[in-house]
């Protein structure tokens, strides 16, 4: 899965795009989140929850490290491991949700838990250009000890 580069000038062009992307997902897709701080990754996720037909107010999960969302096809899975590792996650049981085939997953800092992805996932990748980002969205097949 490969896209084109897509520039988005507003957070409403980003949540339709979002929004569009997320009709084509399967249950148990890993969808990591790729960006600086302020690069629009949760507003990507709320674009995904739209499509998914979650109901609830969607907000980073900073804090938490998971928010879960029921959505009318699948769950969706939100999860910031800004602060965490591996290691904790696992203790956790937060790399259980990667394999659930039942939910979708939005994975932000995604590279603290590298080792506990499956093999195939989807990287979104945004990036600040001035007031815009630039979206580019890819299939990633990482390393994983699964």
């Amino acid at each position: 899965m490969q896209f084109e580069k897509t520039v988005c000038t507003s957070v409403q062009q980003t949540l339709r795009l979002a929004e569009e992307f997320a009709k084509n997902l399967q249950g148990g897709d890993v969808v990591l989140l790729t960006g600086e701080l302020g690069a629009g990754k949760t507003h990507f996720v709320k674009g995904m929850a739209r499509a998914l037909g979650v109901e609830d107010v969607v907000t980073s999960p900073t804090f938490a490290l998971h928010n879960s969302y029921q959505g009318s096809t699948f769950t969706l899975n939100h999860f910031d491991f800004y602060r965490i590792q591996a290691e904790e996650a696992e203790i956790l049981g937060l790399n259980e949700f990667f394999f659930d085939k039942s939910g979708v997953c939005a994975v932000e800092w995604w590279q603290n838990v590298k080792p506990l992805l499956p093999k195939r996932c989807i990287e979104v990748l945004l990036e600040k250009q001035g007031d815009s980002r630039v979206v580019t969205i890819k299939e990633r097949l990482s390393t994983s000890k699964v």
